[in-house]
């Protein structure tokens, strides 16, 4: 690969502005920055450009938005320009053999996990929820596969105890945005040699949908925790009571031992001496739950949601 090779970038949300930005200040500005069409967004459902392209067009970078990268229209542009890579960040969609075998050195995508663990389109938060204690990025060389391609680099990061997936998102890309510079780098100068991925020890992360975060009771409290913060920002954490959903906004797994005779998950056990509402949990555990909203209002403590639905021990959650 000889040195500032021409390239081409593919990216969608926010979480690809690191990249797209590190590269562009590094003298790689791309050939062509290609992303999602503008999509409906927002309460007001209004069309809009993704991040990716409301970043490009201000620092004059000239965007491709192609409804399918296996166009022929879409190909034949791209070959026109002859990168010598494509760099991929969260894009959105699959490619086709023949987009992965344009470019001359092939196409690299940075992965927020470290692969071969939660491939597919939601492993920061299948970390956070699983419970992981540790995450990063990989560069990878893309094929076929569903993120199955060898790896170039990895970086690992902690992931903290409170940590947020939407927090931890945004270390991620920035990490991505310097791994992916020293990738390239490296490539050019003959130092890398991309390794196979142990497929025995893949996992999945399936792309998130609203009914992710409706709460199973019968999880453990400290699940529900880790699920919380895995859905923090999106789709959160929802359950019912009384036919009316509820959002849980933030909870803490209380050390109450399991009794004899054990209420059912989900039902109400009152409020603790630290002004958190105690709930069933599977296992025997129980989730204090500090902060909670009804559709439509304001988020309130545990102990005056409470008194303002005048909620009694023995009641469940749904």
């Amino acid at each position: 690969m000889p040195l500032a090779s021409p390239l081409v970038f593919f990216g969608t949300p926010e979480f690809a502005l690191p990249t797209l930005a590190a590269l562009a200040g590094a003298g790689r500005a791309p050939l062509r920055v290609v992303t999602q069409p503008c999509r409906p967004a927002g309460r007001g459902q209004r069309i809009r450009p993704s991040p990716v392209a409301q970043w490009a067009v201000e620092h004059g970078l000239p965007v491709l938005q192609p409804e399918r990268v296996r166009e022929p229209g879409f190909l034949a542009e791209l070959a026109a320009l002859r990168p010598a890579v494509a760099v991929v960040v969260a894009f959105g969609q699959i490619f086709p053999r023949p987009l992965l075998e344009l470019p001359d050195q092939g196409c690299i995508n940075l992965h927020a996990s470290l692969l071969p663990l939660y491939r597919g389109a939601s492993p920061i938060q299948a970390a956070v929820a699983a419970g992981e204690t540790v995450t990063g990025v990989t560069t990878m060389l893309m094929e076929e596969g569903l993120d199955s391609g060898p790896i170039l680099l990895q970086e690992e990061t902690p992931i903290g105890p409170r940590e947020t997936a939407g927090e931890l998102g945004g270390r991620l890309a920035q990490m991505g945005g310097r791994l992916m510079l020293e990738t390239l780098s490296r490539l050019e100068r003959g130092e890398l040699v991309p390794r196979p991925q142990d497929a025995a020890r893949a996992t999945f992360a399936p792309r998130l949908t609203r009914a992710s975060g409706r709460v199973d009771w019968t999880a453990s409290a400290a699940a529900l925790a880790n699920r919380l913060r895995a859905f923090t920002p999106w789709p959160g954490l929802t359950a019912e009571l009384r036919g009316a959903p509820v959002k849980l906004l933030r909870v803490e797994p209380l050390p109450e031992p399991a009794a004899p005779g054990a209420p059912a998950a989900g039902t109400i056990l009152g409020l603790r001496g630290g002004g958190s509402l105690a709930v069933a949990c599977g296992d025997g555990s129980t989730l204090g739950i500090e902060e909670l909203q009804r559709p439509g209002r304001r988020a309130q403590p545990a102990a005056e949601f409470v008194h303002g639905e005048r909620l009694r021990p023995g009641e469940s959650f749904t």
